[in-house]
């Protein structure tokens, strides 16, 4: 919005609130906003929205979208459309634990494929585990008389552990699956300096298809919307951007454009045009997915703090990041504002270790663990409200947390060596 449309909108105000009697509130807003030329009384405003309300309903009813039911794939979070109709995706205190997970060592890293399907998760032993949804729900409610009756090849067939995959000789730290769920392709990255690239569309397959040795530590990584490039944040600053066929890597012509140090996290934008990227020096960068140059860095976004976590809203307007000062923040791209600060987190201030937050599914909540409490935090997305904790059960620090781009679920990682898959059932279940 330039100057003068803002100036206008402003003037708008002013006018409609003298028109409806509100001078003392007027006279402050014009001390507040010096506006450029004076405001008389005027009903405009009052008209210019209820014309944009009758287009606007127009429209709704056009797209044959039923007012009430669960938002549709691909919507999402908009602040500039409101939307009067109550939310039908349930808050997180609603979930429950339906399956739980064990491996050899902490568990640091979880991804959901694209359609909600499968997710694996990571862990300190090195292992990757990739875990069917249905099998985990059937089994939540199996009869347990009924589970000791199966035969191995009925235990095998209905295990929801589909894959174990061996390859790397340290942490696993990030995973992430191809987005084509027809590609049974998972990228995996660790600390013992490699990338991996895992085909598990073969039962038997145990080790990677392909390997891509790195300089430092593998952070987070996350392939591009197309499948064809894969962003990588490692222990040093510089950015890497691999093409997935040649394995050749691409870093920005300017060392200016890179963070001061370690990168946390990195995000592709729903479209891919653009990619934003999460720095232990206080910072977070939006990046030109073609150029692959830096061009807009919001400095000191968490006081200072290291920035944990980054994420775009489904239609690429927001980013919602987290930092170690337990804050967590949307902000506006075409402005470069913050939106909405999301409070109550962190009880005990600043955080030991990072933590991500998330949108749920349907972008109506933001979830964010507590690593004071153990127990998650949820707040309205759209104004804050907070919503009432849910305790994970979890008797360690929870590292890695992860919801469903489908569904009301999600995934919780500790240093207690789990993985809680939680499930909110549907009524009718």
């Amino acid at each position: 919005m330039s100057f003068k449309e803002r100036d206008l909108l402003y003037r708008l105000i002013i006018s409609q609130l003298f028109y409806d009697g509100f001078q003392t509130m007027a006279v402050n807003l014009v001390n507040l906003v010096s506006p450029s030329t004076a405001c008389g009384p005027s009903n405009r405003l009052f008209r210019l929205v209820k014309l944009g309300l009758s287009v606007s309903e127009d429209e709704h009813e056009k797209s044959g979208v039923i007012e009430g039911e669960s938002i549709a794939p691909g919507t999402g979070i908009d602040l500039e459309v409101e939307s009067e109709s109550s939310t039908m995706a349930p808050e997180s205190a609603l979930y429950e634990t339906c399956y739980v997970t064990a491996h050899k060592a902490a568990c640091r890293a979880a991804s959901f494929n694209s359609t909600g399907q499968l997710v694996a998760t990571g862990s300190h032993d090195s292992s990757i585990k990739i875990l069917d949804v249905e099998r985990m729900l059937a089994k939540s409610v199996s009869p347990t008389d009924h589970l000791g009756q199966e035969t191995p090849q009925q235990q095998m067939e209905t295990h929801p552990v589909i894959r174990t995959l061996y390859d790397h000789t340290a942490e696993v730290t990030c995973v992430d699956f191809h987005p084509d769920p027809t590609l049974q392709i998972l990228v995996s990255g660790s600390k013992d300096y490699t990338i991996k690239l895992f085909d598990f569309s073969n039962p038997s397959v145990k080790k990677a298809q392909r390997n891509i040795p790195e300089a430092s530590p593998i952070r987070t990584l996350h392939f591009h919307p197309s499948g064809n490039f894969l962003l990588v944040g490692t222990q040093h600053k510089t950015l890497r951007l691999y093409d997935v066929q040649t394995c050749r890597c691409y870093v920005s012509a300017v060392p200016e454009d890179q963070h001061l140090s370690a990168v946390n996290m990195v995000r592709w934008s729903p479209n891919g045009t653009a990619f934003v990227t999460a720095g232990m020096d206080g910072s977070f960068k939006i990046w030109d997915g073609v150029s692959c140059r830096c061009v807009n860095t919001f400095e000191a976004a968490h006081d200072g703090a290291p920035v944990c976590s980054v994420v775009f809203s489904r239609n690429g307007k927001y980013i919602l990041s987290s930092g170690k000062d337990s804050a967590v923040k949307l902000w506006e791209l075409a402005t470069g504002r913050c939106l909405i600060i999301y409070t109550g987190a962190g009880t005990v201030g600043h955080q030991t270790h990072r933590s991500m937050a998330v949108f749920n599914h349907t972008e109506d909540y933001v979830l964010f663990p507590d690593e004071a409490t153990k127990s998650l935090c949820c707040w309205d997305s759209r104004n804050a409200d907070r919503q009432r904790l849910l305790a994970l059960n979890h008797n360690g620090p929870i590292r890695c947390f992860v919801h469903s781009p489908t569904t009301a679920a999600f995934m919780s990682c500790s240093d207690d060596n789990r993985a809680r898959f939680w499930y909110k059932r549907p009524i009718s279940d």
